[in-house]
């Protein structure tokens, strides 16, 4: 893995966080021809359901359901993910080992207050990252562009993926995480995510964000930057 070169790179501040934001939109780009991974800053280790041992097993097979190319963790501590000196060099060394040229990060801003930290965290490492005076174990590279995936709170999108042609293998790659969803025989505590109703949500903030361009199903991206296009017929 220390070559591989990937086209996108997704950080996600808990597992099962860009499986139920953009995994759609890997797997579209993913069957295009395109190199994928997702990079996890956190095992998870603070989450009311489940454990951090079981939620890296739920990992792994939703790894084998997305046919990702790449998947490691981080092990920033959990509830904890600040934009400190220490986690923006894990960052940059994870964007220097796979040279993405888009990255994907958490909700600018969100219930569960990791995702926006994460997304300044990433943001701040993407821009570092091209710093040659910045040594770690790889040279530097810079992302062409950082997107910010919606997750529970909504956001206006400036860019949505069509990902209905995926969307039931997004399902499948979410369920993997079976501790954390509806289950009638579990006793652990309920959760925002773990009622009967959460999968309604899912398919229809998918149908929403797919609705905006005239699709089923699709997935929202927030830029903090400006999109550069030279061709407006292209957008």
């Amino acid at each position: 893995m220390k070559n591989l070169k990937l086209d996108i790179l997704v950080f996600a501040a808990h597992p099962d966080d860009a499986e139920l934001a953009c995994s759609g939109t890997l797997l579209h780009h993913i069957a295009m021809g395109y190199k994928v991974g997702i990079v996890d800053l956190s095992r998870g280790e603070l989450g009311t359901r489940g454990s951090a041992e079981l939620r890296k097993k739920e990992a792994e097979e939703s790894s084998k359901i997305l046919g990702i190319h790449a998947r490691e963790n981080l092990q920033l501590p959990d509830g904890f993910i600040g934009d400190s000196a220490d986690n923006r060099l894990k960052v940059i060394d994870a964007i220097r080992k796979y040279k993405p040229e888009l990255v994907l990060a958490n909700a600018l801003s969100d219930r569960h207050i990791d995702h926006g930290h994460a997304a300044e965290l990433v943001h701040n490492a993407a821009f570092l990252s091209g710093l040659i005076k910045i040594v770690t174990s790889y040279e530097a590279h810079r992302p062409r562009k950082v997107l910010h995936y919606i997750q529970d709170q909504y956001m206006k999108p400036d860019v949505v993926v069509d990902i209905t042609p995926y969307f039931d293998q997004k399902m499948k790659a979410i369920m993997a995480f079976s501790s954390q969803f509806y289950n009638p025989d579990s006793n652990e505590p309920n959760t925002p995510i773990s009622g009967s109703d959460f999968i309604e949500y899912l398919e229809a903030r998918s149908r929403e964000m797919g609705r905006l361009i005239g699709v089923t199903y699709g997935e929202g991206f927030v830029s903090d930057t400006a999109i550069k296009s030279t061709d407006l017929t292209k957008i």
